[in-house]
């Protein structure tokens, strides 16, 4: 063999050793405003983490399984297929907003956030439950009944409860698309500003640590 090929050998056997030790990937399961609806996928809050991941010394990618119009009961059915194949290291659930926005029973919604949860601790994986909010047009009880939802299934799984991803900027019209939803890239870096702490504590309750 050549030196050349001798070289590129030793240079294959590194990246596959390397690719050995690399941790778990981050796996976000949410809807439109984790998927970057209306923006450059790039400019999505799940590709900023990334970035912020690396900033922090952490090597994990970020898998970004996000669908517009994505229910609970959609992320429950397709997550046990992701879990498998991506053997995350931590699942970020960001559901909910599209049940409560379409009126959806909240006791259906708090099983399927329940097994998505229960599902990704049973994989293995770390797991944050991103709180959602409804507008207070659906009523107190409903609304009541909806936000709820969220501090009893992370309590009951000793899961890492994140804050609202767009509190920082809720009240800036300016902040929203034309559509009042969906929020520009400008505020991206907001949503993982605001969710950082909690992805955190969660990287570090699951053992996840920053390379030395």
């Amino acid at each position: 063999m050549s030196v050349v090929g001798l070289a590129l050998m030793v240079m294959l056997l590194g990246a596959v050793r390397a690719d050995a030790t690399a941790p778990g990937p981050v796996l976000v399961m949410g809807d439109s405003l984790s998927a970057g609806y209306g923006i450059d996928a790039d400019a999505a809050w799940p590709r900023l983490l990334e970035a912020r991941l690396r900033e922090e010394g952490y090597r994990h990618s970020v898998i970004n399984a996000s669908i517009s119009g994505e229910t609970s009961a959609g992320g429950a059915r397709r997550l046990p297929a992701l879990l498998d194949e991506h053997t995350p290291a931590l699942v970020i659930v960001a559901l909910g907003a599209n049940d409560g926005l379409r009126g959806f029973d909240v006791a259906e919604m708090r099983r399927n956030l329940a097994a998505m949860l229960h599902g990704a601790r049973d994989a293995g994986a770390g797991v944050v439950l991103v709180r959602m909010r409804i507008p207070p047009n659906y009523g107190p009880r409903y609304t009541a009944a909806f936000e709820s939802v969220f501090e009893d299934v992370a309590a009951a799984s000793d899961t890492v409860l994140a804050p609202f991803m767009l509190e920082r900027f809720a009240a800036n019209r300016e902040a929203f698309q034309r559509d009042g939803l969906h929020p520009v890239a400008a505020v991206q870096d907001d949503i993982v500003a605001t969710l950082w702490p909690s992805i955190h504590a969660a990287l570090e309750a699951a053992g996840e640590t920053p390379a030395p």
